[in-house]
C-alpha cells in the first residue's frame, strides 16, 4: 500500500467526532470527564449549568465531543443578554476559568467551530473563554486578570512560615485578638459579611439564592468558614473544593475585620484546615491588576500568573470591558457606595445577574 493510501486509511479509521448539548444521561460521564482531564477546573463541572439557569435566568449550552460515545472534550457555555453590559456567550460566566477542556486536537478544534457557529446564530456580541492557557493565535485577548496558586506543605507550620513576614504577622495578630473559625451549615453569617464587603467595594450583590443553590447542587464540594470575635461575625468566605484543590471563592469581611486583621487570619484559617484535609493547592482565584485584592494576594508570597481570556468579536468591534476600573462605571461605582446597605441587597441582584 502507497503511502498516501495508508494515510487515507488511517484518517478514516478515526472515529468521527460528534458534538452536542449536554443531556440528562450525559452529566455523569461530563463530570467523569472533568475529573480527570488536566485541562478541565472547577468551573468545568455541569452543576454551574443548573446555578446559571435557576439563579441567573439565563440559558446555557453545555456542549460536548464525542467519539463512538466517548467524551472527549467540554466547553460550557452561558448565554448573558444585557442592555448595559451587552449580549455575550462566554466560557464559563460568573466563574473565573472556562474555555474548552479536551483530550485531542479534533475534539478542541470541533468544540471552538461549534461555540462560533453558534455565536454567530445568537447574533451576540462576542465569544469569550476563559482560557488559563494561551491558544487560539488569531483571537484577541486582553491582559487584565490574574490568577494566584501556590502548593500547600503537608506540615501546616511550613505553610505559616512560607508567609512572607509581614503578611504572617498579621496571621498572628487576628490569632493574638482572639478570632476563631467555624464552618456554617448556612449561608446566613457568610451572606452578611459578604454583602458588606461589596458594598463597600462599590459592587452589586449577588442574591442569597446563588449561594444557597451553590451549597446544594456541590455539597460538601462547597464550605462556608466564618471568622467570629466574642461571637461577632468578623468575616467569612466561601470556598470551593475540587481534586487536591482548594478554590475560596467569595468572601467578605465586616468594618471590624481591618482593625483585628480578619481578613489574614481568615485564608490563614482555610488553609490550615485544606492542609489538614489533605489538600495541596491553594488556588487564590482572580484578581484584577492594580486592584487592592491583586496586592493582597502578591503579600501571601503568591505570585501572579496572567488569565489570557480569548475573545472571537462578532457584532462588536472591540473586545469588552465591563470592568469596576473602567472610567464609563466610575461613577455608578462612587454611586453604590453610598446607597443604604439595606437598599443595596435589594437592589443589587437584578444587576449583578448580567455580571457574569
Amino acid at each position: 500500500m502507497s503511502e498516501r493510501n495508508s494515510v487515507l486509511t488511517s484518517a478514516r479509521e478515526r472515529p468521527a467526532i460528534e458534538v452536542r448539548e449536554l443531556d440528562a444521561p450525559s452529566v455523569t460521564k461530563w463530570n467523569e470527564f472533568v475529573a480527570t482531564s488536566p485541562e478541565a477546573t472547577f468551573y468545568h463541572r455541569s452543576e454551574w449549568k443548573t446555578v446559571i439557569e435557576r439563579v441567573f435566568g439565563h440559558s446555557t449550552h453545555y456542549l460536548l465531543a464525542e467519539a463512538e460515545g466517548k467524551i472527549e472534550g467540554v466547553l460550557p457555555l452561558g448565554h448573558i443578554r444585557s442592555r448595559l453590559f451587552g449580549n455575550a456567550l462566554i466560557s464559563t460566566p460568573f466563574c473565573v476559568y472556562g474555555g474548552v477542556a479536551a483530550s485531542s486536537t479534533g475534539a478542541r478544534l470541533a468544540l471552538e467551530e461549534a461555540a462560533e457557529a453558534l455565536a454567530q446564530r445568537l447574533g451576540v456580541d462576542y465569544l469569550e473563554h476563559r482560557d488559563q492557557l494561551k491558544g487560539g493565535a488569531d483571537w484577541p485577548s486582553k491582559d487584565l486578570y490574574v490568577t494566584f496558586k501556590k502548593k500547600i506543605d503537608p506540615d501546616p507550620d511550613d505553610n505559616l512560615r512560607a508567609i512572607p513576614r509581614r503578611q504572617r504577622a498579621m496571621v498572628r495578630k487576628g490569632i493574638k485578638a482572639g478570632l476563631e473559625s467555624q464552618l456554617d451549615d448556612d449561608v446566613d453569617r457568610f451572606f452578611e459579611a459578604y454583602a458588606q464587603s461589596v458594598h463597600n467595594l462599590g459592587t452589586p450583590v449577588f442574591s442569597k439564592k446563588l449561594f444557597i443553590t451553590l451549597r446544594e447542587v456541590f455539597g460538601r464540594d462547597c464550605e462556608i468558614l466564618t471568622v467570629t470575635k466574642d461571637d461577632r461575625v468578623v468575616g467569612s468566605v466561601l470556598s470551593f473544593y475540587f481534586r487536591d484543590q482548594i478554590l475560596p471563592y467569595y468572601g467578605g469581611g465586616t468594618k471590624e475585620a481591618r482593625a483585628v486583621a480578619g481578613n489574614d487570619f481568615m485564608y490563614w484559617e482555610v488553609m490550615r484546615r485544606a492542609c489538614e484535609r489533605g489538600v495541596r493547592l491553594f488556588d487564590y482565584g482572580r484578581s484584577k491588576r492594580g486592584t487592592g485584592a491583586f496586592s493582597f494576594k502578591k503579600n501571601w508570597g503568591f505570585e501572579p500568573k496572567p488569565l489570557p481570556y480569548k475573545y472571537r468579536l462578532v457584532k462588536a468591534k472591540d473586545i469588552p470591558n465591563v470592568s469596576p476600573l473602567n472610567p464609563k462605571y466610575r461613577i455608578f461605582v462612587n454611586m453604590w457606595k453610598r446607597l443604604p446597605f439595606s437598599l443595596s441587597k435589594i437592589l443589587g441582584p437584578p444587576i449583578s445577574r448580567n455580571l457574569g
